[in-house]
């Protein structure tokens, strides 16, 4: 008989009661867990989510600051925005670019070079940041875009405001130019005070005073539908214009500055000793900076940038040169610091030796110029008289004093990129040549050869100290700023960089030399001395490109133009009451007085007299 299993009903119907509970207690936890979470999502963090729905439509548009202007000091523009036509591309709203570019090309005209600069711009930045495919259109393009605007997604036709150079290339390397945003310029810039912003200052006071000029962005709260077009503007903050900036440049002065220099590289920088306001600042050759704005072409800048007259150099701020024979009236300071009488005579049989039959060091008058003074030295440009001062005061004493008139250290001006140059000592050799001094090298620095080296800011700088009494003054550019929203100007503030107390008699002595520099028959530069109105107080310079051995002489004829002696010239007038330090250096100009001198002259007489230069006739 088989064995029947008795099943238990009662322990099974517990079993599936408990098991029922449990699975009701948990259904009710996670009833419970799903109400709360929505009760904590649509009533506890209802205003945080409602935000978040509304950005889907709700965009937040940055409005682009007007960036400030800049002026010369008569308020004639040197930097301007005027209104211009671009066509920008949203790429995250863009499905197919390429397709999308092929059709605007048929609307407006694409260089290659504009979809150059588009991908590369596309590459650099967010996709949902507005991006330039073409600038400057013109009216027939824009209405023609404007008609067919509907076709294209997240492309937009504005009216901005464009920087104009109205100056062109006078006053480049000063004013220099703005340029659009690179990958570098991110690296290096704060992004929140650039967005909506495509461009910035590259060079010049357009770089120095970029936070001047740049004003802070304002925000619109746009509306847009499923397609991302604007339906209105929610709320908007308005943004607040950069300041328009006055420079000290005289533009009508920088112009002459600029056609004195004629066919010359070179610089001429104008100053005024009292306040230390820059003038005149001309570099030439130059560039036509309005070229860069939307970003110039690589062929282009090839061009400028391989150029052999390096038309990119401010040669104003970086050229570093032997200042040659202006820095006798310096070295005649020192002198006379030193306790050198100005009787002391130094005969000159037209060179110079450190010992019977060593190296003659030449003076530029080969048949000499016999027993010369200080006066006598600096009115007719004596080498061998400032070789001997150089000898005897030595290459420390010369550095230390010298300094004292900014040789050899920057001035400070408000420009990025100045050049210290080179004023040397026993201790710069030894650490950058490591080499010892040699006594002949102290002699060819007293006449502003060998390692001496000055830009021409600085020469312009060391003259208006002298013209000022020993007081240096830090040149700067900057006059004023203005609030464009309430005209107020605040005016900058000249700075005193050092006040050397030389002795009014031998500042009087030096003077007085350099006035007849211009003003005797035997002074180098007594051709734009003479029937001048005024008092010119002046130092010719020329400065060796190339050595000449010991047994050869310089025949100008025969060099080749670019190997050919530098022409140097500093002066300041009227010498009773200056107001004015010019600077000059035409490379390869030859002489001073006959080539720098001139130049400076017209600069001058158009600053205190008002005149201009006559124009050449043209021949009939």
């Amino acid at each position: 008989m088989a064995d029947f299993e008795i099943k238990d009903v009662f322990r099974e119907t517990r079993v599936f009661t408990s098991r029922s509970i449990v699975i009701g207690i948990l259904m009710l936890v996670l009833m419970g867990i799903l109400l709360t979470r929505l009760f904590y999502l649509q009533v506890i963090e209802y205003d945080r989510y409602s935000t978040l729905s509304k950005k889907n439509r709700i965009s937040v548009v940055p409005r682009s600051p007007v960036r400030g202007l800049i002026f010369d000091r008569n308020g004639v523009p040197l930097a301007k925005n005027i209104p211009s036509y671009t066509l920008e591309v949203v790429p995250d709203q863009v499905s197919d670019m390429d397709n999308l570019l092929d059709e605007i090309g048929q609307l407006v005209k694409l260089s290659e070079y504009d979809l150059k600069l588009f991908r590369r711009d596309v590459k650099r930045h967010a996709r949902f940041d507005t991006i330039i495919l073409r600038s400057q259109l013109t009216d027939q393009e824009a209405a023609r875009f404007a008609v067919n605007r509907y076709r294209f997604e997240g492309v937009e036709l504005r009216a901005r405001l464009e920087r104009n150079y109205p100056m062109n290339e006078s006053a480049a390397h000063v004013v220099g130019y703005v340029g659009r945003i690179s990958s570098r310029d991110l690296e290096k810039i704060d992004k929140s005070l650039y967005r909506g912003l495509n461009f910035l200052g590259k060079t010049g006071i357009e770089s120095y005073y970029e936070d001047v000029l740049r004003g802070e962005i304002g925000f619109d709260q746009i509306e847009t539908n499923a397609h991302g077009r604007e339906v209105r503007t929610i709320s908007s903050t308005p943004s607040v214009p950069g300041k328009n900036i006055y420079l000290t440049i005289d533009s009508q002065l920088q112009l002459i500055a600029e056609q004195a220099l004629g066919d010359y590289r070179g610089a001429i920088v104008a100053i005024k000793p009292d306040t230390g306001e820059i003038l005149a600042f001309a570099s030439t050759p130059s560039f036509d900076p309005n070229a860069f704005v939307y970003g110039i072409s690589s062929a282009d800048y090839s061009a400028l940038r391989d150029s052999l007259d390096t038309p990119l150099l401010n040669r104003a701020l970086r050229g570093r040169y032997a200042p040659g024979s202006t820095i006798k009236p310096f070295m005649g300071m020192l002198g006379l610091k030193a306790g050198i009488s100005t009787d002391k005579k130094t005969f000159c049989p037209g060179y110079y030796t450190l010992n019977k039959g060593g190296h003659r060091f030449r003076c530029w008058k080969h048949s000499g110029h016999g027993a010369m003074d200080l006066h006598d030295a600096v009115v007719q440009s004596c080498d061998v008289y400032f070789y001997d001062l150089a000898h005897h005061l030595g290459i420390d004493e010369m550095h230390d004093s010298l300094s004292l008139f900014g040789f050899g250290s920057k001035t400070g001006i408000d420009l990025s990129g100045e050049s210290a140059a080179l004023m040397p000592s026993r201790q710069w050799k030894r650490g950058a040549r490591d080499l010892p001094w040699y006594p002949g090298e102290t002699v060819i620095a007293g006449i502003g050869q060998g390692f001496v080296l000055a830009t021409p800011l600085q020469l312009a700088s060391a003259t208006a100290t002298l013209a000022n009494k020993g007081q240096r003054m830090k040149p700067h550019l900057l006059l004023a700023e203005e609030d464009p929203l309430t005209a107020e100007k605040k005016l900058n503030s000249p700075v005193v960089l050092s006040s050397e107390e030389w002795n009014s008699d031998d500042l009087e002595f030096v003077k007085q030399a350099m006035v007849d520099v211009t003003d005797s028959a035997r002074g180098t530069a007594r051709r734009i001395g003479a029937g001048s109105p005024y008092k010119i107080a002046a130092k010719t310079g020329t400065a060796q490109v190339i050595g000449i051995k010991q047994n050869e002489r310089y025949i100008e004829s025969e060099v080749s133009i670019r190997h050919r002696d530098h022409a140097l010239f500093i002066a300041y007038a009227p010498a009773e009451n200056p107001q004015i330090a010019v600077a000059v250096i035409a490379e390869n100009g030859g002489h001073g007085g006959s080539t720098a001198g001139p130049m400076a002259k017209k600069v001058m007489d158009y600053y205190l007299l008002g005149k201009k230069p006559e124009k050449k006739k043209k021949p009939s």
